[in-house]
């Protein structure tokens, strides 16, 4: 060990940390009682982990206690200690863990956090509790011996630019044995937190399901527990409230909210296992992030094990909570989680019946599935495109935005069929407001056809796929070929204008295609518009158009050239028959439809200084100027 490694050392936050810190410094937040919660969470990790490496090694747990959490307040010094006998920290760990933020996002996650309403639920669910310590200390010092290991660290920090990494003095040594101490000298106007009942009742309210024994060390008097630590998740639902739920569904998840669904029950069989799940009721920071990691906890017969075993299909990433298994080996390790047989098998079972639980929901209890609707339906619709053997109900479970309604369902939609409809017709977009006034529509509105309105860019991808709900196709109304001859029109007066004289076929098309050139790959006439002038769409056999503008963003590849449409009926059209072949009109025309349809398709033109001079020429032409 080098001279900097033992000498006392200044060292600044990471520049997320700092801004996090000026937040919690400059108490943001009336409700500083998260704190608490998340530092004894952390403890609770700390020996979580211990308990885990003790497995492989059974030397790190020593003799010595049994592991738990102790909570000292000392009124005389104004400070208070939360203290854990867990897995502790070496002094690089302690830089590491106390000095950065190691997940990704941090700086919209800071962002966040300054705007938000709910900064307290944003503090848990990102993983930066240790800092809302802050919220109540003027200073902290932290003191920790990591499990087997020789050397003790001191952390030191007022919540400035900074902090100091120093050697423990023999005091401090001969007090950590093994663990983590966390002192708070605390504020003025935090003190009531030296009160046993006042630190009591936070525990009570956050952190009784903790599984490790939380002490209370009274300056006065003998040291008592104060939590019942017991997996709730082990006991009978009979014994359960729903308040009990509530309050382990919290402490699991790091959160403020209710839980909009719970699912407790207990597998037995050929492999046995306890299952506690909550599906939260308001939409967590992380949702989409790119790693699409889940947070159900695994144990093994009540011993975490890890938090990273993907228990449930990204699709499902939303759900919180705990799978505690009877069987799988407790020194199961990253690589045997991934290719375990039995825990496969687990991961199918316990997905399956969160698919059956959301359905019970949505049927019981449509108020609670609205809720999971609107904060996870675009992550649960990932699952339409992921998973074939569900498909069909997460289909049913899909609740959409169309053009009768909003929270629509598969079933209501194909129940509500015109006379001869057999497919379910949808429109993909970037917004619902701009697939409302879509010209794409206009044949199905025509008809009082209901059309799904898809907004969320995940749309774009399982619509991509051939897919069928109760043995009716889904179809796209801007890709391929649009025959709704058979459907009649809601006004039958509207069929005489079909009738009439329009611009000729074959010689407006080619006329037109002479004019575009290879600006688009074809040029049709249309049976998808009766007002509008002209749309864009894409070949049946190719990505639709807004699969193909997502990935382009994403430089995931190239857009292909667009099929361009026209309705006959329209005036434009018929003026450009009526021009002269390759005059300056025909082209001015043949351009603006098809700028018109990008425009409507929320694209810019390819050359918007021409397409301003375009129009521009053929407004003052039509003035007569």
């Amino acid at each position: 060990m080098t001279t900097s490694d033992t000498a006392a050392h200044t060292q600044p936050f990471q520049a997320e940390v700092s801004e996090l810190l000026h937040l919690m410094v400059h108490s943001v937040y009336s409700e500083t009682d998260i704190f608490l919660r998340e530092l004894v969470s952390n403890a609770s990790d700390a020996c979580d982990k211990l308990r885990y490496e003790a497995i492989a090694n059974p030397a790190l747990l020593g003799e010595g206690d049994a592991l738990k959490i102790r909570i000292i307040p000392n009124k005389t010094a104004g400070t208070l200690t939360i203290a854990d006998n867990g897995i502790g920290m070496e002094r690089q760990e302690l830089i590491d863990h106390l000095g950065t933020i190691a997940r990704s996002g941090t700086k919209a996650f800071v962002s966040k956090l300054m705007e938000a309403k709910d900064g307290l639920g944003l503090i848990g669910q990102f993983g930066v509790g240790f800092y809302s310590a802050f919220m109540v200390a003027e200073k902290i010092v932290v003191v920790s011996r990591r499990a087997g290991e020789s050397d003790v660290w001191t952390w030191t920090s007022s919540g400035g630019s900074g902090f100091e990494i120093a050697r423990a003095s023999e005091e401090d040594a001969a007090r950590v044995t093994r663990g983590t101490e966390i002192v708070l000298h605390l504020k003025n106007d935090a003190k009531k937190y030296l009160e046993a009942y006042e630190i009591e009742r936070i525990v009570g309210a956050y952190s009784d399901n903790i599984l490790f024994p939380i002490e209370l060390v009274p300056e006065e008097g003998e040291p008592r527990q104060i939590n019942s630590a017991s997996a709730l998740w082990q006991r009978s639902k009979s014994e359960l409230t729903a308040e009990d739920y509530k309050k382990a569904y919290q402490q699991i998840a790091s959160a403020f909210d209710d839980p909009a669904m719970t699912l407790h029950y207990r597998a037995e069989g050929r492999y046995s296992y306890a299952v506690l799940l909550f599906a939260p009721s308001t939409k967590p920071f992380d949702l989409f992030e790119p790693s699409r990691k889940g947070r159900v906890k695994l144990y093994v017969r009540r011993v975490f094990i890890t938090d990273d075993a993907d228990l449930l299909p990204g699709y499902l990433r939303f759900i919180r909570g705990v799978v505690d298994s009877e069987d799988l080996p407790l020194n199961i390790s990253r690589e045997m989680l991934q290719n375990n047989p039995q825990l496969a098998q687990i991961r199918k079972a316990v997905a399956t019946r969160v698919v059956s639980e959301l359905e019970s929901l949505a049927e019981k209890d449509a108020d609670n599935f609205a809720k999971i609707w609107d904060a996870f339906g675009a992550v649960l619709k990932e699952g339409i495109y992921e998973d074939f053997e569900r498909r069909e109900k997460l289909l049913a479970l899909s609740r959409f935005t169309t053009t009768s309604g909003e929270k629509r369902s598969l079933k209501q939609v194909i129940a509500d069929f015109k006379p001869n409809q057999t497919e379910i017709y949808y429109l993909v977009g970037d917004s619902i407001e701009r697939l409302k006034s879509n010209p794409r529509l206009e044949a199905a509105t025509a008809r009082g056809i209901e059309v799904l309105l898809l907004s969320d860019p995940v749309d774009a991808f399982w619509t991509s796929m051939p897919t069928e709900f109760e043995g009716k196709p889904l179809k796209s109304l801007s890709q391929g070929d649009l025959n709704l001859d058979l459907i009649p029109r809601v006004d039958d007066k509207d069929e005489a204008k079909t009738d009439k004289p329009a611009a000729d076929e074959a010689a407006t098309i080619a006329v037109i295609k002479a004019a575009l050139g290879e600006r688009v790959s074809d040029v049709k006439a249309s049976t998808r518009l009766t007002s509008s002038a002209s749309c864009l769409v894409a070949d049946s056999q190719g990505p639709s158009r807004e699969l193909e503008r997502i990935l382009s963003q994403q430089n995931r590849g190239m857009r292909t050239k667009p099929v361009l449409e026209i309705n006959l009926r329209h005036p434009m059209v018929v003026a450009i028959t009526k021009a002269q072949a390759g005059s300056k009109v025909v082209d001015d025309l043949s351009l603006l439809l098809l700028e018109q349809a990008q425009i409507l398709d929320g694209e810019l033109p390819e050359d918007p200084a021409a397409f301003a001079a375009r129009l521009n020429r053929l407004v003052l032409q039509g003035l007569g100027v």
